[in-house]
């Protein structure tokens, strides 16, 4: 499972990269997105490198990821109450184990698919550049969840 988080606003942006972002739901800025790996979405996140960045994501920042920023179709909170009473999984660390595993989606436990998260702390890198060249943009392996655990 791939997390995906926009960096970079909307001014200036191709129609088509624009068009990518829109299926991809990264809308707005500081939005993530949890998507299954598979050659269409690794088109996807290369056509938009110059305005995302994404890795592979581990069960701990999923969990916390859900935990701290996952919202109900309603707009309340997730919880461990609410995911013991209404799935078939005890807490929402069973929960980012099964949807890494690709046994459920998160719609199917009516839970965003967008998390909006805060800005991270201390501030991006640098917004355009790569983040093989020190910036915050493309592809960041597993490195991902350092600025997950930043933007919680």
């Amino acid at each position: 499972m791939i997390a995906a988080i926009r960096v970079r606003g909307t001014a200036g942006v191709n129609k088509d990269i624009n068009d990518t972002l829109q299926m991809l739901r990264l809308n707005r800025i500081n939005h993530a997105v949890l998507i299954p790996e598979n050659p269409s979405y690794q088109g996807m996140l290369v056509k938009s490198k110059d305005y995302i960045t994404w890795g592979e994501i581990d069960e701990e920042s999923l969990s916390q990821l859900i935990q701290e920023r996952g919202e109900l179709v309603g707009g309340s909170k997730v919880t461990d109450q609410y995911i013991k009473e209404n799935t078939d999984y005890s807490s929402i660390m069973d929960l980012s184990k099964a949807i890494l595993k690709s046994k459920v989606k998160l719609e199917d436990v009516n839970i965003k698919p967008v998390f909006r998260l805060h800005p991270p702390r201390k501030g991006y890198e640098n917004t355009k550049k790569s983040f093989k060249e020190g910036g915050s943009l493309g592809y960041r392996k597993d490195q991902i969840k350092d600025l997950i655990k930043k933007m919680v």
